[in-house]
């Protein structure tokens, strides 16, 4: 029997991945106690992601269980060995903010949930694939120090930049400022590295830019284009956090995302690092985020504008997804910025409205 085993399963791309797999007909074992209420506040609470997926999938297997316990973390993989065949682990305390107020929470769930989860893979299920959901935080400041020119809805970089198509994975992660919610997670990353290298196992670092989706319980300290959406559609208020709005991200549905996954559970490397993300094909500035969700959802934003933006915030990414386009040709984005904000409207219209 082959176990698929996934981390934060009732999450953005944790529920994505059990629907996707347990749709393929695998065993799917999901690890998930809620955290991310404690994190953001019962509004951003997974728990209707987790009854969803009890409720229509038979080969859903739930575990409420807090990574960072050695112990029952083992337990799990001890009592599923060498069954297991993969285990994406996108389990995280996801923000910058959150980060500064408790470092201790932050590193333990980001960096020991993450060793926790390798060891245990190396002593029990050491032929199994491992994948992990980093983050291109772990670049820290070093996009903002680029030759960004100014326009009217964005910052941008020359066409003739080498960056241009997105930042690569030779851009380096030292010397830089992180956060502390970017240092854990470059610990997490380099530690998946590895295991990878060291151990001989099948592992992987994916930095996504922004992941989004109709199932992302956006809140305000997480969740972008989730938590952008719904403020237009409830009539929140929000506030941009400096560089006059004109910040750029890209971003990367969760189904994109999961697919990459699937692709390289198919053919895995060892030790492997790729920026993963929306590139040219799906980015957009915070001004036009804004523009767009009121065209969808006809409906104007009330927002506020302060000159203080947030720490280990980047001005200006996009990411290059040439090193794994090249290794994996049949993987294609589907989801393009229109046709996310759309999904995420219609998908949350009873709840929100």
């Amino acid at each position: 029997m082959s176990i698929i085993l996934v981390t934060g399963s009732a999450g953005l791309i944790g529920s994505e991945a059990a629907q996707f797999f347990c749709q393929k007909g695998s065993t799917v074992v999901g690890i998930d106690n809620d955290m991310r209420s404690f994190f953001f506040g019962q509004d951003a609470s997974t728990n209707s992601r987790r009854d969803s997926l009890v409720g229509n999938f038979d080969n859903y297997i739930h575990k409420n269980t807090d990574i960072r316990s050695q112990a029952e973390i083992e337990n799990i993989f001890r009592e599923y060995s060498s069954d297991i065949t993969l285990i994406i682990h996108t389990a995280a305390q996801p923000s910058h903010d959150w980060a500064a107020r408790d470092p201790h929470t932050d590193f333990t769930v980001n960096a020991n949930g993450t060793l926790n989860l390798l060891e245990c893979a190396r002593q029990f299920s050491p032929n199994a694939v491992f994948i992990f959901t980093s983050t291109n935080k772990v670049y820290g400041d070093r996009p903002n120090e680029l030759p960004l020119i100014e326009q009217e809805t964005r910052w941008e970089i020359d066409s003739s930049h080498p960056y241009f198509n997105g930042i690569d994975e030779a851009m380096s992660i030292d010397m830089t400022k992180h956060s502390l919610f970017g240092a854990s997670k470059v610990a997490a990353d380099v530690l998946v590295q590895e295991y990878g290298r060291y151990f001989n196992m099948k592992t992987a670092s994916f930095r996504g830019g922004c992941l989004t989706g109709p199932n992302h319980s956006g809140a305000q300290l997480h969740g972008f284009l989730s938590y952008l959406m719904k403020c237009v559609m409830t009539g929140t208020p929000y506030t941009v956090f400096g560089y006059q709005g004109k910040q750029v991200r890209d971003n990367i549905h969760s189904h994109d995302l999961i697919n990459a996954f699937d692709e390289f559970y198919r053919a895995p490397g060892v030790g492997e690092v790729y920026n993963i993300g929306g590139g040219r094909f799906c980015n957009c500035s915070m001004l036009e985020a804004i523009a767009l969700c009121e065209e969808i959802a006809g409906k104007k934003l009330d927002w506020s504008y302060t000159e203080t933006n947030r720490i280990g915030d980047h001005i200006w990414w996009v990411s290059d997804t040439a090193k794994f386009e090249k290794q994996f040709p049949e993987w294609r984005l589907q989801y393009d910025l229109p046709a996310i904000l759309q999904q995420i409207f219609e998908n949350n219209k009873e709840r929100w409205i």
